[in-house]
């Protein structure tokens, strides 16, 4: 499979799931900076996880950073997406690998601590592995032709 290929094939896919994750977190931002509740499920688990002190890394909310973060997966995706530079891919899968982990970490805190799920954590989760596998699909060597 050639980069324009895949780039054409995957390319999409991992702008839709970065600009999804960017649109969860700007929600998420946008309920922390007003002091609202989030639209959430009967059980209020996104106020019992935004409530926790795991909510807040060094005196930064942990929604602020997801859209830090979002906003720089979303321009490094589109610039793969839009000029085919190898670089671009390999820094969104960097970024994806190291997003996987934390959503992994948060996933744990939610689940064994704060014994509370935040849907919208959840979802933003979802699209963090989910591009992930679209990354690792795309950055895969292609196979060799047969002479």
């Amino acid at each position: 499979m050639n980069e324009r290929i895949a780039r054409g094939r995957l390319g999409g896919p991992m702008v839709l799931l970065a600009a999804a994750g960017t649109a969860i977190a700007a929600y998420l931002s946008v309920v922390r900076a007003s002091g609202a509740s989030a639209v959430c499920d009967p059980s209020h688990g996104c106020d019992v996880v935004a409530a926790s002190p795991y909510a807040v890394i060094l005196g930064i909310p942990v929604a602020y950073l997801g859209l830090a973060y979002s906003l720089v997966l979303l321009a490094v995706t589109a610039a793969w997406w839009q000029r085919a530079d190898r670089r671009a891919l390999q820094a969104a899968w960097a970024l994806l690998l190291l997003g996987t982990l934390f959503v992994a970490y948060l996933t744990f805190l939610e689940l064994a601590v704060i014994n509370a799920v935040c849907l919208w954590c959840a979802s933003f989760a979802v699209t963090i592995v989910a591009g992930l596998i679209v990354a690792a699909a795309a950055i895969r060597p292609a196979p060799r032709e047969s002479s």
